[in-house]
């Protein structure tokens, strides 16, 4: 994951330091776990979780019987694993279901978090467990921010409803009169945000919540404002007593310390987490998942759940087959880019193999521009060029580039990304860490 690259490469480097001693001495992983808090410090996790982390973490791991293990560095490594899990909240925490429908879900947070957005994304995951959800515009203060509520639910094919700029109270109740008159089981509040915390903001949402018996509070925070955002959680928190964090940007530039922090500072649970711009860009969070990958262990649930929405299952034997035979040619990689492109960033889908994480696929990330420049980069090729991309000269690059509308350098990057895969998927075979 984007968020955690720098943390993650960091952990690894003083994992394998440990991993390559046969036997640790007290002085070696206490040395080690100072390593791993200036890590965390520089991905921005707070003070004061970070060295009660690693307080934890060294007194558990300077026992007597870790020492005199015969794997004493993976028993290390096992210990910060579980601590990490612990410290990102144990276990998944669900939305909770109103005994009463429909099921109130009030979405607050900063101006500019992306509640809008998330209400949309949100709305997506809840009618694919077979929710009726009504979106409600009660955001009465930004400019465009009721249209845009409303495109996004034309987008997530939800239901809408608005009373233009009235009373953020009066519009959340006659919301949920509506949808209880129409057969919505969940209604989604889009609240108004401000520029920063105030009087004014909380009191407005207080009312709300008192007025139409919020069953779920979540407080959306984006993750690249970094210790900030864990400030805005506890501000939240206590005066609304969130029921659960929603993270977004989690794949953009960002060092991911408030993912650490805000469940130990807060005391709250992450429930989500954005990991992109599509509406279909929005995952459960789960603890243990999150500690494998931060460390570099991979993530092989969340890569199945998302395969099993994206890719066809007969088209993944096949590819199979292809791949142990060496048969895999350039058909086949468009084929499966596209299937790949629909489960998101390619390099965070490898980081979610175990074993993968230091394979490198290079910097590129799947986009529709570049979808489309590789389509038609193939699509410029002979049937025998794409079935041997080996007899691909300098002379057939040329005459593709041209027959594309691209550059020479554009087929040759292609045929680099190809290679590179082709090397990476053996290396996982022999392996055997294919994942399927």
């Amino acid at each position: 994951m984007a968020a955690f690259a720098n943390l993650t490469d960091r952990i690894n480097h003083v994992f394998a330091k440990l991993k390559n001693r046969g036997a640790l001495t007290e002085l070696e992983i206490k040395q080690a776990m100072r390593e791993v808090r200036v890590a965390l410090l520089e991905a921005d996790v707070n003070y004061t979780v970070a060295k009660d982390f690693i307080n934890k973490v060294t007194e558990l791991a300077v026992g007597e019987e870790i020492l005199k293990s015969l794997t004493p560095g993976q028993q290390v490594i096992k210990i910060v694993h579980e601590q990490l899990i612990e410290l990102l909240g144990s276990t998944q925490s669900k939305l909770g279901v109103s005994p009463k429908l429909p099921t109130i879900i009030m979405m607050c947070g900063l101006q500019g978090a992306g509640k809008t957005t998330m209400c949309g994304k949100l709305a997506v995951y809840l009618q694919k467990q077979g929710k009726h959800v009504l979106l409600c515009a009660d955001d009465i203060y930004r400019p465009a921010a009721i249209k845009q509520l409303e495109i996004v639910a034309s987008k997530a094919k939800s239901g809408f409803f608005e009373m233009g700029q009235g009373n953020p109270t009066k519009i959340a109740q006659a919301a949920v009169a509506y949808a209880d008159k129409n057969g919505y089981d969940t209604v989604i509040i889009d609240t108004a945000g401000r520029l920063h915390i105030n009087e004014t903001l909380m009191d407005e949402l207080k009312a709300i919540k008192r007025a139409v018996n919020v069953y779920e509070t979540l407080l959306v925070v984006d993750a690249m404002t970094g210790q900030d955002a864990v400030n805005v959680a506890k501000t939240f928190d206590e005066q609304l007593d969130i029921s659960g964090v929603i993270m977004t940007k989690l794949d953009g530039d960002t060092r991911g310390g408030a993912t650490l922090s805000i469940k130990a500072v807060t005391g709250k649970p992450i429930k989500f987490v954005g990991i992109g711009e599509k509406m279909e860009d929005l995952e459960p969070f789960h603890p243990d998942r999150m500690a494998s990958r931060i460390l570099g262990m991979g993530d092989v649930l969340t890569l199945i759940e998302k395969a099993q929405t994206a890719i066809d299952e007969e088209q993944a034997q096949k590819l199979a087959k292809k791949l142990r035979d060496s048969n895999f040619d350039l058909n086949d990689y468009l084929e499966q880019f596209e299937q790949v492109a629909k489960m998101g960033d390619i390099n965070d889908i490898v980081g979610m193999i175990p074993g993968a994480g230091r394979l490198k696929l290079g910097d590129k990330k799947v986009d529709e521009a570049q979808l489309k420049r590789n389509k038609a980069i193939i699509q410029s090729m002979t049937k025998e060029e794409r079935s041997n991309p080996k007899i691909l000269n300098y002379s057939r690059r040329k005459r593709i580039a041209k027959g594309c509308g691209l550059q020479v350098q554009d087929v040759n990057r292609l045929i680099k990304q190809f290679e590179q895969t082709c090397d990476m998927m053996k290396k996982m075979a022999k392996s055997k860490r294919l994942p399927f």
